[in-house]
Parts: structure tokens; C-alpha cells; sequence
């Protein structure tokens, strides 16, 4: 008689719910055979990658001569015969980062007893175990549990995906992560470098002296960002609110009230497009210094981004998608017309600033600027079609229109521009900074110019924001700011083409 076991180690094929079927029926016979299906009283002292770190290059003698007694609970992910009275079988536990999370268990009628290991044949792939045994070393010099106990803590209904292929649909990854997590040992790698990043990006704002806070999620007004909101209600207050497109009013309403260095880890939602760079909810780190400016922000991010490299991946030179990304080198700084003349050197300088070339020239790219759009905006928006998908190595363009940047401070020496900078690596924004606009009649102008824009067609023009105005008129100090993209940070870090890659749980359409 063929098993389900032997099936699933055999061939990728398999009759899911007939599976499902012999499980229950396992599962229904296990409750009359015992009160408590699903225990709770087993508590593993041990895990697979600390025993193979610290008992991995002992000897086969040495194990004998000292026995290491071991507590260990994993899920089943592989079983084999070895004989009529004796099985080996592969646990996989959470520790499997420095070191292998999988380690190999020896079960045998002299050691756990008839009853025992006829259970345990009775049980199925994807079963989580509980075992307590010793270490030895298998012919093959195998780090192996010889088992004296082993109990089933957690009875597993559905077959895990054929164990060399896993889950092959990538739509099914996303939408079964817990299956993804089970099977990909590379997919456990990414969500580890995704929190050891944030961890390392944690320590070093508080080693910086900046403090952790969390502001509101739903907004009364949206703002700090050019973006489409989600809009909801509140029943009590009975008032339309936006889930927060981005943090900055309020973190820089804190700037005012004394909070000098302040920074948010945290989600923001933005009812746009989904695509490989984009999803409705992200996560974003911003924060904001007194009495710095952008050149400061600038020096600080590039600080920020090489360290969270080396905490997460060992280096801060970095593969993405078979191209060298070299972090540890000086970010390369740029004007918005400095990079098209780089990347684009056919057009003349009298062209990019002749306006009526440059609607034209950006309707051939299909791109048809808001009849409120300047100079600057116009220039901006050929550098996105021609310049920005180039910039590879890490680059900071700086010196944005005003009219592009409604929250940012301008500069003292050129007229219309800002003194703000994106970051690109790989051809996408990672970050977005500027010195920050404490004039509160200059942001009250510009608000007021935003509600021109939305009126005039600009979905993503920002809404004026009066109480925001009231904070600046108390006085903020200068201060820099930034916005840092982690799931687009991580998707470099990680060699990940798509931002679903990183994201746990990753919004798609509907289920059919």
C-alpha cells in the first residue's frame, strides 16, 4: 500500500482532497483516542541552527563520549524507512538564518517503544513535532536527534506543496505567505534581512539621538505628500477622515513643540496604482532634525541606508538582479538638468528651458502637463522619462522647482528652486528630503497654490491645512526632513524585482 508520505516524497503530483479527507479521518481518530488533540504542555529548550552551530563539527566520538540531551520541536517536512524498526525523518523549526533550521531525528522501536513508533508512521509531512532525544552523528557524519520521545503537537489538515518545487505559482505565494514561509528557505531569508534592516535602522536614529514616535493614522485632512487618499468615516464624530498618506505635518507639528530629533517607522496609504514598485499601503521612515538642512539630511540618509546594508546582508555592496550595487561608495549628486544632460546629452540648454519645446517634446512620450505647469515642473517631468530609469548607482537629485515642492524651503541664493533632493537607486526614488519651509505665510501661499492646482485638474495637489499653518505661526525652528521607502529599500537589499517580495501580505485582487 502506497502512503501519502511516500507519494509526496516521490512525486509532485497529489489528490489534495483526498489528502484532506485521510487527515481528518486521522485527526477524528486521534480525539477518540485522547482528550486533547492539540496540546499545549510541550516546551522546546533547543533549536536546529544552535545545535548545528555548536555541535556541527563534533566528532562522532565526542557525541558519544558526552551526550548532549536535546528538547526540539519542528514541522515534518521529510520522512524515510530505514527498516522495519526504525525511521529517520527532517524537523524544520523559525531558526534557520546563521545556520541550517532543519535537523535530522532517528526513530526507532528500541528507543521510543511499539505504540510509539507506530504513531509516528501514522503521521503525515507538514505535522509539527515535538522530540527529546540525544545528538549523534550518522555514518554520513549527519548531526541527527536519537529520539527517546517524540509527540505530536500539531496535526497538519492540508498537504504541503510538492517538496521540490513548493509553491511554483507566484500569485499563490503571495496569497498563501504561510505556505511560502513553510517551503522557501529563501523567502524566511528575506522577511529576516527585511526586520534585521529595520532593527538596524532603529538603533542607529536612537544611537543619533532621535526619538521614536507614532502619529495619527486617519487624517481629518490629507497632506505631507502629493497622493490620491483612501477616504473613510467616522460614525461618533460623524466626519469623513483619510488614512494618512504620510506622516511629516504631524511629526513636524512636534518639531514645534520642542521635539528636535523625531522619527516614525510606520504604514501610509495611498489609493493608487498597483504595480512591481506600489502597493495601496507601505512603509515609510521619516524623520526630521532642528537646526539641520538638506546637505545635512543627505549626508545622514546616505549614512542611514549603508548601514542598514551591512546589518542586514554582511556588506554594503550588493547584487540586484546580476548588477553590482556598490553602497559604500559617495552617493552621486545631480541637478534635475545636470541628469538629463547626462542621460539625454541631445538636448540643448536653450531647449530645456524653452517651454513650449518641452510640452511638446513630453507629449512624444505621451506625458500631457497641467495647463498649471511651469518650467520647473516641465523639466521634472522630462527627467522622469528620460534620466531617472538610468540612475543605477545611488544618486541624489537636488535643486526641485518650487512649484514640485509645496512643503520644502526654498533657496536663499536661486530663485524658484527648493532646497530639496530624491534619492534613486536602480532607476526608482528610495528617499525624499529638503530643508523644511518654517515661513508660515510662505506655506500658507503655497497651500493656497495647491488648492489652485486641485481645482484645476491635479488630483494629487495637496488640501490647505490650516491648523498646520496655526504650529508654524508658534515657530519651528529650521530643520531638514526626509522620507525613506523600506519596502523599495528592501527590494535592493533583498534582490527582489517586486515589491510583493517583500511585503508579507501583499494586497491583489479579489480571490476567484
Amino acid at each position: 500500500m502506497t502512503t501519502e508520505n511516500q507519494v509526496q516524497d516521490q512525486a509532485p503530483g497529489q489528490d489534495d482532497n483526498k489528502i484532506i479527507a485521510e487527515r481528518r479521518a486521522k485527526l477524528a481518530a486521534i480525539r477518540e483516542k485522547q482528550s486533547v488533540a492539540f496540546p499545549n504542555d510541550f516546551r522546546p529548550q533547543h533549536k536546529a541552527a544552535d545545535l548545528h552551530l555548536q555541535y556541527g563539527e563534533k566528532t562522532r566520538e565526542e557525541l558519544e563520549a558526552a551526550p548532549v540531551s536535546v528538547v526540539l520541536a519542528g514541522r515534518m517536512m521529510l520522512r524515510r524507512e530505514a527498516g522495519k524498526k526504525a525511521a529517520f525523518a527532517t524537523l524544520q523549526d523559525s531558526s534557520g538564518q546563521k545556520a541550517d533550521g532543519r535537523i535530522q531525528i532517528y526513530v526507532t522501536v528500541d528507543t521510543t517503544g511499539e505504540e510509539a513508533m507506530e504513531a509516528f508512521r501514522s503521521w503525515d509531512l507538514g505535522d509539527i513535532l515535538g522530540v527529546t532525544g540525544t545528538l549523534f552523528k550518522t555514518k554520513t557524519d549527519e548531526l541527527t536527534i536519537k529520539v527517546s520521545e517524540v509527540r505530536l503537537i500539531t496535526k497538519a489538515l492540508r498537504p504541503l506543496p510538492d517538496k521540490f518545487h513548493g509553491l511554483a505559482d507566484q500569485e499563490t505565494k503571495y496569497r498563501q505567505r504561510y505556505v511560502d514561509l513553510i517551503t522557501s528557505e529563501e523567502t524566511r531569508r528575506t522577511f529576516k534581512a527585511r526586520t534585521a534592516a529595520i532593527s538596524s535602522i532603529r538603533r542607529f536614529m536612537e544611537k543619533n539621538d532621535f526619538m521614536e514616535v507614532e502619529t495619527p493614522m486617519l487624517h481629518p485632512i490629507p497632506g505631507g505628500a502629493s497622493a490620491k487618499p483612501f477616504i473613510t468615516h467616522h460614525n461618533a464624530l460623524d466626519m469623513q477622515m483619510y488614512m494618512r498618506i504620510a506622516p511629516e505635518l504631524y511629526l513636524k507639528r512636534l518639531v514645534v513643540g520642542g521635539f528636535d530629533r523625531v522619527f516614525e517607522i510606520n504604514r501610509n496609504f495611498r489609493n493608487e496604482g498597483v504595480s512591481v514598485r506600489h502597493n495601496p499601503e507601505f512603509t515609510m521612515m521619516e524623520f526630521y532634525a532642528a537646526y539641520t538642512d538638506y546637505q545635512w539630511i543627505m549626508n545622514f540618509t546616505e549614512e542611514v541606508i549603508r548601514q542598514a546594508a551591512i546589518d542586514a546582508k554582511g556588506t554594503a555592496v550588493l547584487t540586484y538582479g546580476g548588477r553590482e550595487l556598490d553602497l559604500s561608495k559617495p552617493f552621486q549628486r545631480l541637478t534635475i538638468c545636470g541628469a538629463i544632460n547626462k542621460y539625454a546629452p541631445h538636448y540643448t540648454e536653450a531647449q530645456l528651458n524653452d517651454m513650449d519645446f518641452l510640452k511638446a517634446e513630453l507629449l512624444k512620450f505621451g506625458v500631457k502637463p497641467f495647463a498649471t505647469s511651469g518650467l520647473g515642473a516641465l523639466q521634472l517631468a522630462l527627467f522622469e522619462e528620460t534620466a531617472e530609469a538610468q540612475l543605477w548607482e545611488p544618486t541624489f537629485i537636488i535643486d526641485y522647482p518650487i512649484e514640485v515642492s509645496p512643503l520644502a524651503r526654498a533657496s536663499d541664493t536661486r530663485e524658484g528652486i527648493t532646497e530639496r533632493f530624491e534619492l534613486f537607486m536602480v532607476g526608482r526614488e528610495i528617499a525624499n528630503g529638503f530643508s523644511e519651509l518654517n515661513d508660515a505665510e510662505d506655506q500658507s501661499a503655497r497651500f493656497l497654490a495647491q488648492m489652485k492646482a486641485k481645482e484645476a485638474g491635479d488630483d494629487e495637489a495637496m488640501y490647505y491645512d490650516a491648523d498646520f499653518i496655526r504650529a508654524l505661526e508658534y515657530g519651528m525652528p529650521p530643520a531638514g526632513g526626509c522620507g525613506i521607502g523600506i519596502d523599495r529599500l528592501m527590494m535592493l537589499l533583498t534582490d527582489s524585482p517586486n515589491i510583493r517580495d517583500v511585503l508579507l501580505f501583499p494586497h491583489l485582487r479579489k480571490e476567484d
